[in-house]
């Protein structure tokens, strides 16, 4: 079955052209990594698959019904910097308003099963013994991995994730990438990132976007692509790191 299928998507935002024609099937259990420039669209994207923008013509399914009636299916983790970080809140805390599906009441409070929910995804993420820090106690691995966790308690079948490691080190970025390889053995992965390291380890597809959709397939990449995704001649360069890069494939 296809977790997600996009078709003839075009999306603009006044007179800006976000999408033009893109046209996208994920199937369920697969691992996504969308690249491209910035201004690209990859983040355009993932709220169209949230059905939070409007579309200008085509359509969006998420297990063949609308982004608006399986949007309950999906699990999203944003970017880290679209997050206050100073908020005086704790890491449970943060985790458990990933259970409030319809909003934050002033005397809303959590089952007993959200409770232990909280605590199980916590230990799962690498975060266990963490939960009454403040935000601001921990680094920049430690807060993702605390959104993963706040995404997975509504139990996605589907787990979206803009930039996961951004302004993250190298070790940390490898934790993530680890933790999502496990995660993807029971939900859909889809990640928009910049980091060739993303396609190096778990990813099972690539998409490259810049406007359209420039290639999908296997997770590797050739000068062809790189060169058609950024619009102009483009050296990768990769150390330390084994990586699957600049290998010849058929463009789609």
């Amino acid at each position: 079955m296809n977790a997600i299928e996009v078709s003839g998507l075009n999306i603009s935002y006044g007179e800006v052209k976000a999408l033009s024609k893109v046209s996208l099937e994920v199937k369920e259990g697969s691992y996504l990594a969308i690249m491209g420039p910035n201004g690209g669209g990859k983040s355009t994207l993932l709220k169209a698959i949230l059905g939070l923008v409007p579309y200008d013509t085509g359509e969006v399914k998420i297990f063949g019904e609308s982004p608006k009636k399986n949007r309950h299916l999906i699990g999203y983790v944003p970017q880290i910097s679209g997050v206050d970080k100073d908020f005086p809140i704790t890491v449970l805390e943060v985790v458990l308003l990933g259970a409030q599906n319809k909003g934050l009441s002033f005397f809303h409070s959590y089952s007993d099963k959200d409770k232990e929910n909280a605590f199980t995804l916590l230990d799962k993420v690498g975060l266990k013994g963490m939960e009454e820090r403040k935000l601001s106690q921990l680094s920049g691995g430690e807060f993702q991995k605390l959104l993963i966790a706040r995404a997975l308690m509504v139990s996605p079948r589907i787990l979206l994730l803009d930039e996961p490691t951004a302004s993250i080190d190298p070790r940390s970025s490898q934790e993530i990438y680890e933790l999502l390889g496990e995660l993807n053995k029971e939900i859909t992965i889809v990640l928009v990132t910049h980091n060739v390291l993303a396609i190096s380890t778990c990813v099972k597809e690539l998409a490259c976007l810049n406007l359209s959709l420039v290639y999908h397939g296997v997770p590797t990449l050739n000068e062809a692509v790189v060169e058609k995704m950024y619009g102009c001649p483009v050296e990768l360069v990769a150390h330390g790191v084994p990586h699957r890069v600049l290998k010849e494939h058929e463009e789609n």
